[in-house]
Parts: structure tokens; C-alpha cells; sequence
């Protein structure tokens, strides 16, 4: 499909607020009009903030000063109900807070012996089964926790005895369809990226894209595995086709060179899973639309299927800092409404337009 000018999505800045902390981690409130912040104070300490947005301005709502720096963060082992946020700091605790008391961690485990460089959830308003959380570390170590449970992971994917470890910089959840079902995808700094089944417990394929992962995700997780995007440290944006895995070849893959210096995720569209953003260290914001192929499979010499990447067609894209966008967050009601955070201490809240032409 070809767009025109006026049908191109547009990336429209709404409101742009500084901060007095290094922000790294922007998050959505799930049904509320409200975000999370997670970063570092100048004096080393951690910084949570909720924020409302009304008639155009974020408002501090409350906020928090732990002891640590905080990475990450994520709402998805939460029930709406709940609305709980998961966060992981600088020292390797993982924490749980109730958003409505922030006096003290409703849970804290010792995840890992380095920074928490990234988590995900699962199982609570998106995907099917228990609640959980992955943790991905400076320590090699991708781990998965039930919040139910204190202390001990319930799943574990660490380094092997005399083995190197590798920085994990990036973990995502998927296939996580039943009750039963779930992976996790995890990108490391040497540029592997591997796709763990949790239901089986073993590494269902794996590959190397040259350099460092800066951010890996499925582009739905409650739905058996179609996409997976990873973003690397040299431009590249690889799209695989998760659907059909050749016992040979793995999965089919589109890449493209964005020419924006890091990528340093890329976030799907929660209304269009086809569409995502990619978040560039130049500052850019880039929108990119996945077309699938007539066919996604076909046969090879021997009959066994293998999978047919489809194409990457840059809608739009809108520079909207000089620092990289570290963080970036789509509304889950509010199509087109997003919240990202720079390392210019900036936290920004833009609108995209036409996504429903898309």
C-alpha cells in the first residue's frame, strides 16, 4: 500500500517535561491516564514517579526515592484489578509495589548479583497462565519469577559451568496463547539471540545478528508465535517470522538499515501488531509497517517447510530529541497515544495519527 502525505502517520509531540533525574524506564498505568517513570538521581539513588496527564501537562501524582537506581519496570503479571508494578534496580533486587502505597515493596526478591537490565510480565491483562516475571542481567542470567513465590526462581537460563558469561540486555514473553504455553526471547551483547521454551525448558533455536541486542519483542504475546523484532547496537532492525521453524535453517528474517545510529527497541502497536516503533540514539522516533508475503511458507528440496519473510516499509519517521530514546510506551486503550523517556532527561508524551489507515 502506498500512502500520500496526508495519510502518512504522524508523529505529533504533545507535551514534552523535563526532569531532574536520568530517566530510563517509561511505563502506562493499564486503563488510567497516568504513566510510571523509573530512573537514577545524580546522587545515585532511584527514582519512581506516577505522573497523570491533564489538559496537556503531566502532573507529579506521588513518588518515590529507593536506595537504588531503578532500570526497568513492568505491569504485565498484573490483573487490572491490581495494577502492581514490578520493577528491577541496579544492585539485581526485584521489587513489587502496590502504586497506592509506596512506603514499601509489597515483594523483593534478589534476582540477580548485577543490574536488572530489562524485564517483562506476563499472565496477568496480557497472557494466558500464571502470572510471571523475566529478568534479564548484566550477569548472564535470564530468569523467571512467580510473584507468588518468594526467593527462588521458577525457571532459570544461565551460563554453563567454564562458560563466558554474556551481558543480557534485553527479554521479551510470548506464545503465551494457553496455560501451558510460554517462551522468552533474550538478546545479549555479542549480538545472539535465543528463543527459550519455558514448557519444555530448552533453547528452541538461537542465532547471532553481529552485534549487540538492544531490545527484543513479539508482536503479540497472547497469540501462538508470529513475529519477533530485535533491535541491535549497529542500525539494524531484524524481523523474523516465528511461525514456521525449519529444523535447519530457524526462522525467516527481514532486516533493514536504518541509518539512526542504535536502535534501542522497538514497540508494537497494541491495536496493529504490524506496526511498530523503532526508538533510535539519534533521537528519532521511526514507524515501520510489516506486509506479509502470498505465501509464509514453502516446501525445501526435501518437503520440509520453511518460512518466507514478508517486508518492512518505513512510514514515517519524526526526530523529537538530541539524546537517545531510551524508553517508549504505547496506551493499550488509546491508539496512537505513547509516553517515551530521553537521556536528556526529558520524559515525552506524543500522539500518532492515521494508524487506523495503516
Amino acid at each position: 500500500m502506498d500512502f500520500t502525505a496526508g495519510d502518512k502517520p504522524q508523529v505529533i509531540l504533545h507535551i514534552h517535561k523535563t526532569l531532574n533525574y536520568t530517566l530510563f524506564d517509561t511505563k502506562w498505568i493499564p486503563a488510567s491516564p497516568r504513566c510510571v517513570l523509573l530512573g537514577n538521581h545524580a546522587r545515585g539513588t532511584g527514582a519512581l514517579q506516577i505522573m497523570n496527564m491533564k489538559e496537556g501537562e503531566l502532573q507529579v501524582v506521588k513518588e518515590k526515592e529507593k536506595t537504588d537506581a531503578i532500570k526497568c519496570g513492568t505491569f504485565g503479571h498484573s490483573s487490572l484489578a491490581e495494577r502492581s508494578l514490578a520493577t528491577g534496580d541496579f544492585k539485581g533486587m526485584m521489587e513489587i509495589w502496590d502504586l497506592e502505597n509506596l512506603a514499601v515493596p509489597i515483594y523483593s526478591a534478589r534476582a540477580h548479583n548485577s543490574i536488572i537490565n530489562c524485564m517483562d510480565g506476563c499472565g496477568g491483562t496480557v497472557g494466558a497462565g500464571a502470572p510471571e516475571i523475566v529478568t534479564a542481567s548484566r550477569d548472564g542470567c535470564v530468569r523467571v519469577w512467580d510473584p507468588r513465590q518468594k526467593d527462588v526462581p521458577v525457571a532459570a537460563l544461565e551460563p554453563s559451568e567454564g562458560e563466558a558469561a554474556r551481558d543480557c540486555w534485553c527479554v521479551s514473553f510470548g506464545n503465551a496463547h494457553t496455560a501451558e504455553d510460554r517462551c522468552v526471547a533474550a538478546g545479549f551483547d555479542n549480538g545472539d539471540v535465543k528463543l527459550w521454551d519455558l514448557r519444555t525448558n530448552e533453547i528452541r533455536w538461537e542465532t547471532c545478528v553481529g552485534n549487540g541486542v538492544c531490545g527484543v519483542e513479539f508482536d503479540r504475546m497472547d497469540i501462538p508465535m508470529n513475529k519477533l523484532v530485535a533491535t541491535t547496537l549497529e542500525n539494524l532492525v531484524h524481523c523474523f517470522d516465528v511461525r514456521t521453524q525449519h529444523p535447519h535453517e530457524g526462522f525467516a528474517s527481514k532486516r533493514v538499515n536504518t541509518s539512526a545510529s542504535t536502535i534501542w527497541s522497538a514497540r508494537h502497536l497494541p491495536q496493529n501488531r504490524d506496526v511498530f516503533a523503532a526508538c533510535c540514539g539519534n533521537g528519532d522516533i521511526m514507524l515501520y509497517k510489516y506486509s506479509y508475503p502470498k505465501e509464509r511458507s514453502v516446501k525445501d528440496a526435501d518437503g520440509i517447510p520453511k518460512g518466507v519473510a514478508g517486508d518492512l516499509k518505513l512510514l514515517n519517521k519524526k526526530n523529537l530529541s538530541t539524546q537517545p530514546i531510551c524508553s517508549f510506551d504505547w496506551h493499550p486503550d488509546k491508539r496512537g497515544l505513547c509516553v517515551m523517556g530521553s537521556f536528556d532527561q526529558s520524559v515525552r508524551v506524543a500522539i500518532v495519527t492515521q494508524l487506523d489507515k495503516v
